[in-house]
C-alpha cells in the first residue's frame, strides 16, 4: 500500500443541483456526454458555492450499472433550472484520496478497498438499501482544469466506524 496517501474528512450536509444519470455499464458513453453538458450548464446556477468544482456522485443500486448525479454544490436560494435535478447529501465522514494524472482508476479504488478491508472503517451504506459494489458509494470532485481523457480528481467515499 505504499504512495496511497488519504485522509479521513468530514463533510458537512450540502445541497447539490445537476443532471441524473441512471444506466448500464454498455451505456457509460452516454455517461461523459452528460458530465460534458453539465459542465458547460454550471453559469445557470448563480448560487453555487464552488463553480469551479463539478461533483460527481455515484450510487451503485443496480446489478448492470448505477445511477450518477453530475451537480454542483448550491446554496438554498438556488432555484431548480429546468431538466435539472436536486440531490440532497447528509452530513458524512469520508476517505478521500487524490487520482493523479497517467494513473489508472480502477487501481485507485482498488487501494481504497484495500485500506478499508484492514481498517477500522467499513464503506458506508444507507440502510434498507441494495448495493452491488464493494464501494457503493463514491463521490468524487473534478476541478474544471482537468484534462476529461487523462483526469486527476479527488475520490470521496462515505465510511463509518465498526462497531
Amino acid at each position: 500500500m505504499q504512495n496511497f496517501l488519504y485522509e479521513i474528512v468530514k463533510i458537512p450536509a450540502y445541497r447539490g443541483i445537476g443532471l441524473k444519470w441512471d444506466g448500464s455499464y454498455t451505456e457509460i458513453s452516454t455517461l461523459n456526454k452528460l458530465i460534458n453538458s453539465m459542465s458547460s450548464r454550471v453559469g445557470e446556477l448563480d448560487h453555487a458555492v464552488n463553480p469551479k468544482v463539478l461533483l460527481g456522485l455515484s450510487y451503485h443500486l443496480r446489478p448492470d450499472g448505477f445511477v450518477h448525479y453530475s451537480v454542483y454544490e448550491v446554496s438554498e436560494e438556488q432555484q431548480l433550472p429546468d431538466g435539472m435535478v436536486e440531490i440532497n447529501v447528509p452530513e458524512m465522514t469520508y476517505i478521500m484520496t487524490h487520482h493523479k494524472k497517467d494513473q489508472d482508476i480502477g487501481q485507485t479504488y482498488e487501494k481504497i478497498f484495500q485500506w478499508l478491508k484492514k481498517s477500522d472503517y467499513d464503506p458506508y451504506i444507507e440502510p434498507n438499501v441494495e448495493y452491488y459494489d464493494d464501494l457503493p458509494i463514491k463521490h468524487e470532485r473534478y476541478p474544471n482544469d482537468r484534462d476529461v481523457n487523462n483526469p486527476h480528481f479527488d475520490i470521496l467515499i462515505p465510511i463509518f466506524k465498526r462497531a
